[in-house]
């Protein structure tokens, strides 16, 4: 595991050095081509792409699953607040492991025969590398590990959020839950960006307003639940008598890894769904990447964070959906309990929807188009099987996948990082 978390971080330091930190130097222009642009953004035309709005919705469905609720209280609870510090510094390394990610991801894409585009790690490991094999592994670590960190494991935290808040039955929740995202999933890359341009920022609206209000009606405890948050980071002690403490080496093993998989930067899966946008500048969808991490780490999970510590739900012992609820509870009562359900339901079912397409293009790029109907319905029988399962297993095997399947991801980018900063590059110089 520390292997491979140095490995991310790593990454993540020297694409920022080659772009000359690019991320904080360009913050007006990375800005104005993404969110700057929202005002005068177009609907495209072509049946087989989605516009850049719809791509940044999309591998934000993807990736703002559970793990931003569940997951900070983890963090919280195996690595102490200094976590939040050390997931909040990798994300910002992890800005350009992504925007390079998305770069290639956008200059090998490919247009399939049936006029739907191919890109993501697959296409620059085997035509930018040259190496079909390494294309191969990735596609077939993509296409399996969908069925777990992106099916399985949500639709099981939904289906327990909705038992505890409402007492319905898993196979229920699993059912009702898979007859919903088939729905959309069956419409392909289109239907699922018209979905999560709707539902993302819904989703993501209410849980930052109700997450605001706590965090107002906490605000005297604010400056020191952020003092001890940085105190907590640089610790270099550990438990003392018995009593519960955290080092220095607990706060960056569960920050960065709670960094590394809520974004996903360095596992190449948002260049999938990227690689679908409507657009001729492989930089400027670079920056969509980087205002996904953005959306996605710097606020959604620090926001989290600070409710909990804030509130006193960290410090009361809670752990994982009861730290979430008590936090909540502390201003809106009994109903922050079904608010925290309510978000981890919309959150997992946007996953499900976003990883649906990443699975899919894995299995297409090995199998061919033929794949696509019968991946989609084993996927939603995942979902109902995953609902009612005891999942330690699926999220051991999960977490491998995962590692696996940044290997080749992060090869790729390291050796052909010099295009993504030229392409970069290229870019600022057109805009000056």
């Amino acid at each position: 595991m520390t292997f491979f978390l140095s490995l991310f971080l790593l990454t993540g330091a020297y694409l920022t050095v080659r772009s000359r930190g690019f991320f904080l130097r360009r913050i007006g222009l990375w800005n104005r081509m993404t969110f700057g642009s929202l005002l005068t953004a177009r609907q495209t035309s072509d049946k087989h792409s989605i516009s850049q709005w719809q791509a940044l919705t999309g591998a934000l469905a993807a990736c703002l699953g559970t793990g931003n609720i569940v997951g900070v209280a983890t963090a919280l609870t195996l690595g102490g607040p200094g976590a939040i510090v050390w997931m909040f510094l990798s994300a910002v390394l992890g800005t350009m492991t992504i925007c390079a990610e998305n770069i290639l991801g956008l200059k090998y894409r490919r247009r399939l025969p049936s006029g739907a585009w191919m890109g993501g790690p697959m296409e620059y490991l085997a035509r930018g590398l040259g190496s079909k094999s390494l294309g191969g592994v990735y596609a077939a670590l993509l296409a399996t590990a969908a069925f777990g960190i992106g099916n399985m494991t949500q639709a099981n935290a939904m289906a327990q959020a909705v038992r505890q808040s409402v007492g319905l039955s898993p196979w229920i929740t699993g059912m009702i839950a898979a007859g919903l995202v088939g729905l959309v999933i069956f419409g392909g890359v289109k239907r699922i960006g018209r979905v999560t341009e709707f539902v993302v920022p819904i989703m993501t609206g209410v849980f930052l307003l109700a997450s605001l209000i706590v965090l107002f009606a906490h605000r005297a405890a604010l400056p020191a639940s952020i003092a001890l948050m940085f105190s907590e980071a640089f610790a270099f002690r550990a438990a003392v008598g018995g009593t519960v403490g955290y080092s220095i080496k607990t706060a960056l093993r569960y920050g960065v890894a709670r960094g590394v998989f809520t974004n996903e930067a360095g596992l190449g899966t948002s260049a999938v769904i990227h690689a679908a946008a409507d657009v001729q500048q492989p930089a400027v969808q670079g920056m969509w990447g980087i205002a996904e991490v953005v959306i996605d780490t710097l606020i959604m999970c620090t926001v989290s964070a600070l409710v909990f510590i804030a509130s006193g739900a960290f410090a009361s012992g809670h752990t994982d959906v009861a730290m979430a609820s008590a936090a909540y509870a502390t201003v809106f009562g009994a109903a922050g309990a079904h608010f925290v359900a309510l978000c981890i339901v919309l959150f997992a079912f946007a996953t499900l929807t976003g990883w649906s397409y990443f699975g899919e293009q894995g299995a297409r790029w090995l199998l061919g188009e033929r794949s696509t109907k019968p991946y989609r319905l084993l996927y939603l029988g995942a979902i109902v099987l995953g609902s009612a399962m005891q999942l330690n297993l699926v999220w051991s095997i999960a977490d491998v996948l995962n590692m696996l399947m940044a290997l080749p991801n992060l090869l790729g980018v390291w050796l052909l990082s010099g295009q993504a900063m030229r392409e970069l590059r290229k870019f600022e110089r057109l805009t000056k």
